[in-house]
């Protein structure tokens, strides 16, 4: 039996109670949230990860961290590498994008290394494998599909990005309203190569089912690919994206009545002031299923800095009710990122999604920050260190630029306004 057909029966799992446990809510809560398909854990009934992970509704911002080899660079050791940087600093959860180099043996050597939950793109490994064995993507079969599908859940996968919402119709509706950049998601990319040449529907909409007879048999929770996002804020919210959407929320109902979890992946490039609709229309048509988004990202101009730009529309989102924020490293649109832009992606989407919580009153959010402000005014430098959501960093600024003034930081020195008016209170009792 699978988390969400126990949680209809009214069973409360040992992961239920472990995340219950995480989040400082009750099992019932949690129970409840499986229940109705707004909170999903992320394991697999064959190989559950080490460190369980939900998302959903009424829980702490979740944050992804992308990883993956290309053609360009493809070592095992350096993604390896990524993944424990990820994880140091605090990723929740990891994505294998790999497409360089013997796929397989890099998701295993990720999975091995990360101890929370893992999410792969298998798309990626069945037309990637197609050209090389058979000279194209074109020439995919719907079994080469499903049957890595199936392996990456032998594999110990805990969560598939499928796009499955890219059909002949959305294809259509893309072409009649025109975009900047057409199709900038590799997924939906792959996908409509396929189904344009070989004149066919998506395998992965026409055989839903299949697919979800392999979901249900690994409890896989299945992300709904968002294939047709965005990919400049000139095209955000466009006709293509929300047909998308209203795809994945018919198909989201269907999941879940079939006993599979199931999570909405979202934009990509929204400009600032359409990301709480887009919030909104998620929630709406797809059943208040987990929403998870990359960035969003609100300008184009800023490449090596889009860790920034996708925070700025990270924190938007989860304060609207983003549930799951996929980082975005500096190098987005420039290179394979190494592992400092790793750590930058996961820190920067960290601070977005916390800024999220705070809003969204997530249990222990403000509670946090309180606790800093109590160790700034009492001047205890070790209590900040402890706190800060980058503690290795803190210590490094301040053993390089010290004070020569006692208890004090370099920036104000012997005229820190905390020290001051501290003295000066305690002087005039």
């Amino acid at each position: 039996m699978t988390q969400i057909e126990s949680a209809k029966k009214g069973i409360i799992t040992e992961e239920m109670k472990e995340i219950a446990r995480q989040e400082g809510l009750s099992p019932e809560f949690i129970r409840d949230g499986v229940a109705k398909g707004e909170i999903v854990i992320l394991t697999n009934s064959k190989k559950p990860p080490q460190r369980l992970v939900a998302v959903g509704k009424g829980l702490r911002t979740k944050v992804n961290a992308n990883i993956g080899s290309s053609e360009d660079y493809a070592s095992i050791e350096e993604e390896v590498e990524k993944a424990r940087v990820a994880e140091e600093a605090g990723a929740d959860t990891i994505m294998d994008l790999s497409t360089g180099g013997d796929l397989r043996k890099f998701r295993l050597a990720i999975r091995e290394a990360f101890k929370g939950p893992m999410g792969t793109v298998p798309i990626y490994e069945a037309a990637i494998n197609s050209a090389r064995k058979k000279g194209g993507i074109i020439f995919m079969t719907e079994d080469d599909l499903f049957s890595t599908i199936e392996q990456h859940a032998k594999d110990g996968v805990n969560f598939v990005t499928v796009h499955c919402g890219v059909t002949l119709q959305t294809l259509e509706r893309l072409k009649r309203q025109g975009r900047i950049t057409d199709v900038v998601s590799r997924g939906g990319a792959f996908h409509l190569t396929w189904m344009v040449y070989n004149k066919k529907e998506n395998p992965l909409y026409q055989h839903f089912d299949r697919l979800l007879e392999i979901a249900h048999e690994y409890d896989l929770t299945l992300s709904l690919g968002d294939g047709l996002r965005p990919g400049s804020i000139a095209d955000s919210t466009d006709r293509a994206q929300i047909q998308e959407l209203i795809l994945l929320g018919e198909l989201k109902e269907r999941a879940n009545k079939a006993g599979v979890q199931v999570m909405i992946e979202g934009p990509g490039h929204l400009m600032l002031n359409e990301i709480h609709a887009n919030i909104m229309l998620e929630k709406k048509h797809c059943g208040n299923a987990p929403f998870y988004v990359l960035g969003p990202i609100v300008t184009d101009i800023a490449p090596g800095y889009d860790h920034i730009t996708s925070a700025v529309g990270a924190a938007l989102a989860a304060s609207y009710g983003a549930d799951f924020i996929c980082y975005v490293t500096p190098t987005e649109h420039v290179c394979l990122p190494t592992k400092e832009d790793v750590k930058i992606g996961v820190i920067s989407a960290r601070i977005a999604a916390h800024i999220g919580d705070l809003v969204k009153g997530v249990k222990g959010a403000f509670e946090w920050d309180l606790e800093m402000s109590k160790a700034r005014k009492s001047l205890n430098w070790r209590r900040q260190e402890e706190l800060a959501i980058d503690p290795y960093l803190f210590k490094k600024l301040r053993e390089e630029r010290p004070s020569h003034f006692d208890k004090v930081c370099s920036m104000c020195g012997e005229y820190c306004a905390i020290k001051l008016v501290k003295e000066m209170l305690e002087g005039s009792k």
